[in-house]
C-alpha cells in the first residue's frame, strides 16, 4: 500500500510563514485522506502495486476520475512538501538562475509572474514553476490536476492554492501567502535538483514505492 510520506521538517519549522496547526492538518488529515482513498480505489482497480505516478497516468488514460483525483492529490502534496524548507534567504543556483533571467528578466520577474498567476487562479488548485519545450513558465492547474500527464514538462516548484493550505494563517489573503511563500519558504535546492534532470531526462522527484514493492 502507498504510504503517507513523512514531512522533511518539523511541524513548527515553517513558522511564522506556515503555522504548525496548518501543517499538521494539511499533512496529517488532508494528505492522509488522499493516500487512504488512493489505496482503496487502486486496490479495487488492481493497480495498488504500481508506482503512484503510473497510477495517476493510468487513471487519467482510462477516465477513472475518482482514482485520478485522489492519486494526483497524493502526489501533488508529496511534491509540495519538498518545495518548502525552513526560512532561508537562499536563491537558485547559477544554471537555473540563468534560465530564470532569460524567461522572466530576473528572479523578481519570476516572483511577479508567480504571485500574479496564483492570485488570478479561480478556485482551488496548484501554482507551478515548470520547465518545458518553451523554457521556464508559471502555470496553474485546477483541483487535482497535475503535470504527470503532460509530456515534456518538468515541475520545479509548486505552491498549494487550496484554502486549507493557508486559510488558518492568512484568511482570504492568498496574495500575501504567495508572496511570503516565495520569499521565505521556496526550496531552491529542490528546484535546482529538478532542473538538473531536465536535460538528462531523468525521473526527478518520485513518490515513495508502495510498501509491498519497497519490501
Amino acid at each position: 500500500m502507498h504510504i503517507l510520506p513523512e514531512l522533511p521538517y518539523a511541524l513548527d519549522a515553517l513558522v511564522p510563514f506556515v503555522s504548525s496547526e496548518t501543517l499538521a492538518a494539511h499533512h496529517g488529515k488532508h494528505h492522509k485522506a488522499y493516500v487512504d482513498k488512493t489505496n482503496q480505489l487502486a486496490t479495487k482497480a488492481a493497480l495498488a502495486e504500481l508506482r503512484l505516478e503510473d497510477i495517476v497516468r493510468r487513471a487519467h488514460s482510462t477516465g477513472d476520475i475518482p482514482l485520478f483525483n485522489n492519486a494526483a492529490q497524493a502526489w501533488n502534496h508529496a511534491f509540495f512538501w519538498q518545495c518548502m524548507r525552513p526560512p532561508e534567504k537562499a536563491g537558485p543556483a547559477s544554471g537555473l538562475l540563468r534560465a530564470i533571467n532569460q524567461a522572466f528578466g530576473s528572479l523578481q520577474g519570476l516572483r511577479t509572474a508567480f504571485v500574479e498567476t496564483g492570485v488570478s487562479h479561480f478556485g482551488s488548485g496548484w501554482n507551478w514553476i515548470v520547465a518545458g519545450p518553451e523554457g521556464l513558465k508559471v502555470v496553474s492547474t485546477h483541483d487535482a490536476d497535475d503535470l504527470l500527464i503532460r509530456d515534456g514538462v518538468t515541475p520545479l516548484l509548486v505552491c498549494d492554492l487550496w484554502e486549507h493550505a493557508y486559510y488558518l494563517d492568512y484568511k482570504n489573503e492568498r496574495q500575501r501567502f504567495l508572496e511570503r511563500w516565495f520569499d521565505n519558504l521556496a526550496n531552491w535546492d529542490f528546484a535546482d535538483a529538478q532542473w538538473a534532470v531536465v536535460d538528462a531526462e531523468g525521473p526527478g522527484f518520485r513518490y515513495p514505492l508502495p510498501a509491498a514493492a519497497a519490501a
